[in-house]
Protein backbone atom coordinates (compact mmCIF):
# COMPACT_ATOMS: atom_id res chain seq x y z
CA UNK A 1 0.00 0.00 0.00
CA UNK A 2 1.68 3.25 -0.51
CA UNK A 3 0.30 7.23 -1.22
CA UNK A 4 2.70 10.16 -2.34
CA UNK A 5 1.84 13.66 -0.68
CA UNK A 6 3.06 16.53 0.32
CA UNK A 7 5.74 17.07 2.71
CA UNK A 8 4.68 18.79 6.26
CA UNK A 9 6.08 21.91 7.12
CA UNK A 10 7.71 23.22 10.84
CA UNK A 11 7.31 25.99 12.74
CA UNK A 12 9.85 25.21 14.93
CA UNK A 13 11.51 21.40 15.08
CA UNK A 14 12.50 19.91 18.05
CA UNK A 15 16.40 19.55 19.08
CA UNK A 16 18.63 16.75 20.21
CA UNK A 17 18.42 16.37 23.84
CA UNK A 18 21.55 14.15 24.12
CA UNK A 19 22.66 10.77 21.99
CA UNK A 20 22.64 7.24 23.48
CA UNK A 21 24.72 4.37 22.56
CA UNK A 22 23.56 1.10 22.68
CA UNK A 23 24.59 -1.42 24.94
CA UNK A 24 25.55 -5.28 23.95
CA UNK A 25 24.01 -8.02 25.60
CA UNK A 26 22.33 -11.07 24.64
CA UNK A 27 19.09 -12.60 25.67
CA UNK A 28 16.75 -15.47 24.69
CA UNK A 29 19.24 -18.45 24.29
CA UNK A 30 22.48 -16.52 24.00
CA UNK A 31 20.93 -13.96 20.86
CA UNK A 32 23.62 -11.02 20.60
CA UNK A 33 21.84 -7.92 20.36
CA UNK A 34 22.45 -4.24 21.18
CA UNK A 35 19.86 -2.25 24.01
CA UNK A 36 19.11 0.70 22.77
CA UNK A 37 16.83 1.88 25.10
CA UNK A 38 17.67 0.58 28.32
CA UNK A 39 16.35 0.56 31.43
CA UNK A 40 17.26 3.65 33.02
CA UNK A 41 15.62 5.55 30.09
CA UNK A 42 12.20 4.11 31.22
CA UNK A 43 10.51 7.09 32.71
CA UNK A 44 12.06 9.49 30.25
CA UNK A 45 10.68 7.56 27.54
CA UNK A 46 7.88 6.52 28.71
CA UNK A 47 5.42 4.95 27.29
CA UNK A 48 8.59 2.96 25.78
CA UNK A 49 10.25 0.30 27.94
CA UNK A 50 12.85 -0.84 25.90
CA UNK A 51 14.34 -1.21 22.24
CA UNK A 52 16.45 -4.26 21.16
CA UNK A 53 18.54 -4.07 17.78
CA UNK A 54 19.54 -7.54 16.35
CA UNK A 55 22.16 -8.17 13.21
CA UNK A 56 24.32 -10.57 12.20
CA UNK A 57 25.17 -12.60 9.35
CA UNK A 58 26.72 -15.51 11.65
CA UNK A 59 24.14 -18.22 12.18
CA UNK A 60 25.56 -18.67 16.20
CA UNK A 61 24.63 -15.03 17.10
CA UNK A 62 21.20 -16.11 16.53
CA UNK A 63 20.35 -19.45 15.77
CA UNK A 64 19.33 -20.61 19.20
CA UNK A 65 16.73 -17.77 19.33
CA UNK A 66 14.00 -17.49 22.39
CA UNK A 67 12.53 -20.24 23.45
CA UNK A 68 9.66 -20.33 25.89
CA UNK A 69 9.39 -17.43 28.17
CA UNK A 70 6.18 -15.61 29.78
CA UNK A 71 5.18 -11.43 29.55
CA UNK A 72 2.49 -9.73 31.60
CA UNK A 73 1.86 -6.00 31.45
CA UNK A 74 2.85 -4.56 27.77
CA UNK A 75 3.02 -5.33 24.04
CA UNK A 76 6.18 -6.36 22.55
CA UNK A 77 6.32 -4.70 18.82
CA UNK A 78 8.96 -6.99 16.64
CA UNK A 79 9.96 -5.54 13.15
CA UNK A 80 11.90 -7.42 10.92
CA UNK A 81 14.41 -6.14 8.58
CA UNK A 82 15.79 -9.19 7.06
CA UNK A 83 15.13 -12.81 8.22
CA UNK A 84 12.97 -15.19 9.19
CA UNK A 85 11.44 -16.00 12.77
CA UNK A 86 8.57 -18.76 13.86
CA UNK A 87 6.53 -17.44 16.88
CA UNK A 88 4.50 -19.61 18.61
CA UNK A 89 2.42 -18.90 22.06
CA UNK A 90 -0.03 -20.28 24.91
CA UNK A 91 -2.90 -19.11 23.28
CA UNK A 92 -2.32 -20.85 20.64
CA UNK A 93 -1.29 -18.35 18.27
CA UNK A 94 1.82 -18.86 15.27
CA UNK A 95 2.69 -17.39 12.77
CA UNK A 96 6.24 -16.60 10.31
CA UNK A 97 7.53 -13.06 10.74
CA UNK A 98 9.52 -12.59 7.56
CA UNK A 99 11.43 -9.73 5.72
CA UNK A 100 9.89 -6.02 6.22
CA UNK A 101 7.04 -7.76 8.28
CA UNK A 102 5.76 -6.99 12.16
CA UNK A 103 4.59 -9.00 14.60
CA UNK A 104 2.48 -6.77 17.37
CA UNK A 105 1.90 -8.39 20.52
CA UNK A 106 0.08 -7.73 23.21
CA UNK A 107 0.90 -9.45 26.71
CA UNK A 108 -2.06 -8.84 28.59
CA UNK A 109 -2.64 -10.90 31.82
CA UNK A 110 0.27 -12.94 30.15
CA UNK A 111 1.24 -15.48 27.79
CA UNK A 112 4.47 -17.79 27.08
CA UNK A 113 5.77 -17.72 24.03
CA UNK A 114 8.69 -18.39 21.52
CA UNK A 115 10.50 -16.79 18.65
CA UNK A 116 13.18 -19.00 16.97
CA UNK A 117 14.42 -18.86 13.76
CA UNK A 118 13.51 -20.66 10.63
CA UNK A 119 17.11 -19.89 8.76
CA UNK A 120 20.68 -21.72 9.37
CA UNK A 121 22.34 -19.18 7.34
CA UNK A 122 21.85 -15.29 6.41
CA UNK A 123 21.23 -12.32 7.49
CA UNK A 124 19.29 -11.62 10.69
CA UNK A 125 17.86 -8.16 11.17
CA UNK A 126 15.16 -6.08 12.81
CA UNK A 127 14.42 -4.34 16.12
CA UNK A 128 11.61 -5.73 19.13
CA UNK A 129 10.24 -2.42 21.06
CA UNK A 130 8.48 -2.99 24.40
CA UNK A 131 5.29 -0.58 24.62
CA UNK A 132 3.74 -0.17 28.03
CA UNK A 133 0.11 -0.69 28.81
CA UNK A 134 -2.08 1.21 30.72
CA UNK A 135 -2.75 -0.04 34.44
CA UNK A 136 -6.32 -0.31 33.46
CA UNK A 137 -5.43 -3.01 30.76
CA UNK A 138 -2.53 -5.12 32.33
CA UNK A 139 -4.96 -7.68 32.83
CA UNK A 140 -6.64 -7.99 29.80
CA UNK A 141 -6.70 -10.98 27.89
CA UNK A 142 -3.15 -11.49 25.39
CA UNK A 143 -3.64 -10.90 21.70
CA UNK A 144 -0.90 -11.12 18.51
CA UNK A 145 -1.32 -9.99 15.09
CA UNK A 146 1.65 -11.05 12.26
CA UNK A 147 1.13 -8.03 9.83
CA UNK A 148 3.64 -8.76 6.64
CA UNK A 149 5.57 -6.31 5.08
CA UNK A 150 2.61 -5.97 2.23
CA UNK A 151 -0.06 -5.11 4.60
CA UNK A 152 2.29 -1.48 6.30
CA UNK A 153 1.76 1.49 4.21
CA UNK A 154 3.54 3.52 2.78
CA UNK A 155 4.30 7.60 3.00
CA UNK A 156 6.40 9.01 -0.67
CA UNK A 157 7.40 12.17 -1.41
CA UNK A 158 10.70 12.86 -3.76
CA UNK A 159 14.00 10.74 -2.28
CA UNK A 160 11.97 9.83 0.98
CA UNK A 161 10.03 6.32 2.05
CA UNK A 162 8.14 5.91 4.95
CA UNK A 163 6.87 2.50 6.28
CA UNK A 164 3.86 3.99 8.49
CA UNK A 165 4.02 0.77 11.08
CA UNK A 166 1.50 2.62 14.16
CA UNK A 167 0.25 6.19 14.15
CA UNK A 168 -0.13 7.88 10.79
CA UNK A 169 1.74 10.56 8.56
CA UNK A 170 -0.26 12.59 6.79
CA UNK A 171 -3.39 11.13 5.37
CA UNK A 172 -1.73 7.73 5.59
CA UNK A 173 -2.95 5.74 9.11
CA UNK A 174 -0.35 2.88 9.96
CA UNK A 175 -0.68 -0.60 9.71
CA UNK A 176 -1.47 -0.22 13.82
CA UNK A 177 -3.35 1.98 15.96
CA UNK A 178 -3.69 2.28 20.17
CA UNK A 179 -5.15 4.15 22.56
CA UNK A 180 -3.85 5.48 25.23
CA UNK A 181 -0.31 5.48 24.17
CA UNK A 182 -0.78 7.03 20.69
CA UNK A 183 2.25 5.39 19.17
CA UNK A 184 4.08 6.52 16.24
CA UNK A 185 6.33 4.05 14.91
CA UNK A 186 7.93 4.95 11.36
CA UNK A 187 11.25 3.71 9.26
CA UNK A 188 12.46 6.81 7.03
CA UNK A 189 14.58 5.89 4.45
CA UNK A 190 16.07 8.97 3.04
CA UNK A 191 18.17 9.70 -0.36
CA UNK A 192 21.21 11.43 -0.24
CA UNK A 193 20.40 14.94 0.02
CA UNK A 194 16.64 14.05 1.26
CA UNK A 195 14.97 15.94 4.04
CA UNK A 196 11.77 15.30 5.85
CA UNK A 197 9.33 17.01 8.37
CA UNK A 198 7.39 15.30 10.84
CA UNK A 199 4.99 16.35 12.92
CA UNK A 200 4.92 15.55 17.11
CA UNK A 201 2.77 16.62 19.59
CA UNK A 202 4.64 18.47 22.17
CA UNK A 203 3.71 15.91 25.03
CA UNK A 204 4.70 12.94 23.17
CA UNK A 205 8.30 11.15 24.35
CA UNK A 206 10.11 10.51 20.90
CA UNK A 207 13.52 9.29 19.68
CA UNK A 208 15.09 8.03 16.53
CA UNK A 209 17.33 5.36 16.14
CA UNK A 210 19.53 4.89 12.80
CA UNK A 211 20.55 2.15 11.19
CA UNK A 212 21.67 2.77 7.64
CA UNK A 213 24.14 5.94 6.83
CA UNK A 214 23.58 8.84 9.13
CA UNK A 215 20.86 11.63 9.80
CA UNK A 216 20.78 14.55 10.66
CA UNK A 217 17.95 15.75 13.67
CA UNK A 218 17.73 19.18 13.50
CA UNK A 219 21.38 20.23 13.79
CA UNK A 220 22.58 17.01 15.13
CA UNK A 221 24.36 14.11 13.14
CA UNK A 222 23.02 10.71 14.49
CA UNK A 223 25.48 8.02 13.12
CA UNK A 224 24.46 4.34 12.94
CA UNK A 225 23.82 2.46 15.98
CA UNK A 226 23.19 5.48 17.60
CA UNK A 227 19.58 6.88 19.20
CA UNK A 228 18.48 10.20 19.74
CA UNK A 229 16.37 11.34 22.46
CA UNK A 230 14.40 14.53 21.22
CA UNK A 231 13.90 16.96 23.87
CA UNK A 232 9.98 18.28 24.61
CA UNK A 233 10.21 21.63 24.54
CA UNK A 234 6.88 22.76 24.76
CA UNK A 235 6.86 25.13 21.48
CA UNK A 236 8.14 22.88 19.37
CA UNK A 237 5.92 20.76 16.93
CA UNK A 238 7.82 18.28 15.33
CA UNK A 239 11.03 17.06 14.12
CA UNK A 240 13.39 17.19 10.96
CA UNK A 241 15.35 14.83 9.61
CA UNK A 242 18.04 15.08 6.72
CA UNK A 243 20.22 12.87 5.19
CA UNK A 244 23.39 15.13 3.97
CA UNK A 245 25.42 12.06 2.66
CA UNK A 246 26.16 10.30 -0.47
CA UNK A 247 24.34 6.93 0.77
CA UNK A 248 20.75 6.16 1.53
CA UNK A 249 19.95 6.73 5.23
CA UNK A 250 17.54 4.84 7.49
CA UNK A 251 16.30 5.56 10.84
CA UNK A 252 13.25 4.53 12.89
CA UNK A 253 11.32 7.48 14.80
CA UNK A 254 9.38 6.61 17.15
CA UNK A 255 6.95 8.51 19.59
CA UNK A 256 4.41 8.27 21.95
CA UNK A 257 2.01 9.59 24.55
CA UNK A 258 3.21 8.93 27.99
CA UNK A 259 1.44 7.04 30.76
CA UNK A 260 2.85 8.94 33.63
CA UNK A 261 2.42 5.76 35.65
CA UNK A 262 4.64 3.76 37.94
CA UNK A 263 6.88 1.37 36.38
CA UNK A 264 7.77 -1.47 37.99
CA UNK A 265 9.63 -4.48 35.90
CA UNK A 266 11.22 -7.46 36.86
CA UNK A 267 12.57 -9.47 34.10
CA UNK A 268 9.73 -10.59 31.68
CA UNK A 269 6.58 -8.55 33.69
CA UNK A 270 5.78 -4.76 33.30
CA UNK A 271 3.22 -3.76 36.40
CA UNK A 272 2.78 -0.79 38.54
CA UNK A 273 3.80 -2.18 41.97
CA UNK A 274 6.11 -4.99 43.28
CA UNK A 275 2.91 -6.50 44.57
CA UNK A 276 2.11 -7.45 41.16
CA UNK A 277 4.90 -7.87 39.86
CA UNK A 278 4.99 -10.74 43.13
CA UNK A 279 1.37 -12.17 42.10
CA UNK A 280 2.91 -12.06 38.26
CA UNK A 281 5.88 -14.47 39.25
CA UNK A 282 3.12 -16.70 41.52
CA UNK A 283 1.11 -17.00 39.03
CA UNK A 284 3.80 -18.06 36.81
CA UNK A 285 5.03 -20.55 38.89
CA UNK A 286 1.78 -22.01 39.60
CA UNK A 287 0.47 -22.19 35.85
CA UNK A 288 -1.73 -19.59 36.14
CA UNK A 289 -0.14 -17.12 34.20
CA UNK A 290 -1.74 -17.79 30.70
Amino acid sequence: MTDTVVAPTLRQPRRVERLVTGQATSDGAGVKLTRVLTHDLQFRLDPFLMLDAFGSDQPDDYIAGFPDHPHRGFETVTYMIAGRMRHRDSAGNEGLLQNGGVQWMTAGRGLIHSELPEQEEGVMEGFQLWLNLPAKSKMLPAAYRDIPSAEIPEWHTEGVTVRVIAGALGEVAGAVQRPDTLPLYLDIHLAPGATLAVPLPAGHNAFTTTYRGEVLVGDTAVPVKRMAILANDASADGVLLRNAGTVEARTLLIAGQPLREPIVQYGPFVMNSKAEIMQAMTDFRDGRLA
